[in-house]
């Protein structure tokens, strides 16, 4: 029996909310569902190692019981970034990538909270989970080299660590590489 495009390689690794992964072997790593979650790859291209993250919140400073480090962008990023090192990296040699932080949820004719036209409501939460990100990786002396982010539609982010290959999917807007 053959694969198709749309089937997954046997070595994907699922990458579920608020989980990150850090790996040096040849796995695909996959995040599916991306709305107002952000996705972050990491990768060391010169040692083949690299990581993925899937950010529910953008950080974890507010929080008493911080717990798992991948729920939030400032303590997924700088886990990601340790174990990295630990395999090899060194943080000059680490790139990144995100995609998501969609808004998922409207109400037609009203304006978002902070009066920037545009139809999303609430707490804005894709936009401060990719302005999170994007701190994150500063911080941490991390060149952020391409983005999918925004919009209102959902995305899946996969990653191959064997080539560094970054694709996003989306039912409205196809395949593309990052």
């Amino acid at each position: 029996m053959g694969r198709s495009d749309l089937q997954e390689p046997q070595d994907t690794v699922n990458i579920g909310v608020a989980e990150y992964y850090v790996t040096h072997n040849p796995h695909t790593l996959a995040s599916y569902g991306l709305g107002s979650c952000v996705g972050v790859v990491l990768y060391d291209e010169k040692r083949r190692i690299g990581g993925m993250a899937h950010i529910m919140l953008p950080d974890s400073t507010a929080i008493s019981k911080k717990g798992n480090p991948g729920k939030f962008a400032d303590t997924a990023i700088k886990a990601m970034v340790e174990e990295m090192e630990k395999l090899g990296s060194r943080r000059s040699d680490i790139k990144a990538k995100i995609a998501g932080g969609a808004c998922m949820f409207t109400i037609p004719g009203a304006t978002n909270p902070r009066n920037v036209p545009g139809p999303c409501l609430g707490m804005q939460i894709g936009e401060r989970n990719v302005e999170a990100a994007k701190a994150a990786l500063r911080d941490h002396r991390i060149r952020l080299v391409a983005e999918d982010t925004g919009g209102n539609y959902g995305r899946t982010m996969r990653f191959d660590i064997s080539s560094g290959r970054v694709t996003i999917s989306s039912i409205k807007h196809g395949r593309k590489e990052l």
